[in-house]
């Protein structure tokens, strides 16, 4: 006797809407918006958050290496660290397709230096999944090209 399996089917949802269609009602296009909205806003503000130091002093963050290696203070080096954190932030607000890697990569530099530390593995854990959603960031930037907005 021959027994006959049949896999079920699995229909998609269907919302009527394109996932490339640049539309407020695509939750797509609305994940696009609110990833570029936090990548360029965070690094922006926290970028001019290291010559004010009103969230944290963001000195306590940077590994002893660092501060050897270019032979200068972690104040010093921040200032640095904020002038590119910014710039990133704005190449993500213009293009973000290049931007978001960008970003992600600072955030691997910004990984690498927490585990240099041995400390603030808590930090360095949340940066991997901000890492890994200026990734997203990027995938969906292809969909949505900036060229074609104003």
């Amino acid at each position: 006797m021959t027994t006959t399996t049949h896999s079920p089917v699995v229909s998609q949802p269907t919302t009527g809407v394109s996932t490339r269609e640049e539309s407020w009602s695509n939750p797509v296009y609305q994940s696009f918006w609110l990833l570029r909205l936090a990548f360029v806003t965070a690094p922006i503000v926290f970028g001019l958050d290291k010559y004010a130091h009103v969230l944290v002093n963001w000195d306590t963050y940077l590994a002893p290496e660092f501060t050897d290696l270019f032979n200068t203070s972690a104040h010093t080096l921040m200032y640095f660290v904020g002038a590119i954190e910014i710039v990133a932030g704005l190449v993500v607000a213009f293009r973000p397709r290049y931007g978001a890697y960008l970003v992600a990569a600072w955030l691997g530099g910004i990984i690498f230096n927490l585990l240099l530390m041995a400390d603030f593995y808590d930090v360095a854990l949340r940066d991997f999944g901000l890492l890994l959603a200026a990734l997203a960031l990027a995938r969906l930037a292809t969909v949505f090209p900036t060229h074609q907005h104003s």
